[in-house]
């Protein structure tokens, strides 16, 4: 009998698996990404899911403006005396998994580092600290995780003000001037010649991530207590004769 429940299980996975590809997107590679199946997903709810993948969206969209950042001011990564960018972006991807602030600004955390990556008399590498000081508040505001599970409870308010710190990041940015009044990083571009605003894309794509998990938080919050009352006004008694 145990081997007939575990078949008729099997036949009923095997057919949505058929039917689900978790690596699906168009073939330029666009289009949702998901993840494949690993052991770490049982602990997770739907919720879970969508919070770690959230997560893993505006991590990636750090790294590809520390990428963008790098390009247009290669004096940054040659600060920390790297051989060239993409030893600059794998300590930096280092830094950012450990939780550890670029040289100099040890002791200093989350917007502290921001603080300081956007200071005209910061002397280090700024794109390093710029993009660690948003990821470490990114995940700060996340409770410090990366991946979420069902004992895990987030503050919707924490990760909306994360969203409201990569606003101010984004505008300061473009803003901040050094004492001869350029630019403390070279980011978005309009002249006469070209018309560079993929900075400005990229932030708007982590602030509206970080805007939906905290309204989610909220929504979450909320519809535990209706789906409790929905259950009690729909709840049925088991016939006893």
């Amino acid at each position: 009998m145990m081997a007939l429940a575990l078949l008729v299980a099997a036949a009923g996975v095997l057919p949505l698996a058929g039917c689900v590809n978790p690596q699906a997107g168009s073939r330029d590679g666009r289009g949702p990404r998901s993840e494949g199946m690993s052991a770490d997903q049982f602990g997770q709810t739907d919720f879970n899911r969508t919070v770690t993948l959230a997560m893993r969206d505006n991590l990636n969209s750090l790294y590809a403006l520390a990428d963008k950042l790098y390009r247009r001011n290669p004096r940054e990564w040659r600060k920390s005396g790297m051989t060239d960018q993409a030893a600059a972006m794998t300590r930096l991807h280092n830094l950012v998994d450990n939780r550890m602030a670029p040289a100099g600004l040890n002791g200093l955390r989350d917007i502290q580092v921001l603080a300081v990556s956007l200071d005209a008399n910061f002397q280090g590498d700024r794109v390093a600290a710029f993009i660690f000081g948003l990821a470490d508040t990114v995940i700060a505001a996340h409770n410090g995780k990366t991946r979420f599970y069902v004992a895990d409870v987030l503050d919707g308010q924490r990760v909306y003000n994360a969203a409201r710190n990569v606003e101010a990041a984004a505008w300061l940015l473009a803003s901040r001037r050094d004492g001869a009044g350029n630019p403390l990083l070279l980011a978005n571009e309009i002249s006469g010649t070209a018309v560079n605003l993929s900075f400005e894309r990229e932030f708007g794509a982590i602030i509206g991530r970080l805007d939906l998990i905290a309204n989610l938080l909220g929504e979450n919050s909320r519809r535990i207590g209706i789906n409790y009352a929905q259950g009690l006004m729909l709840f049925n008694f088991l016939p006893v004769r």
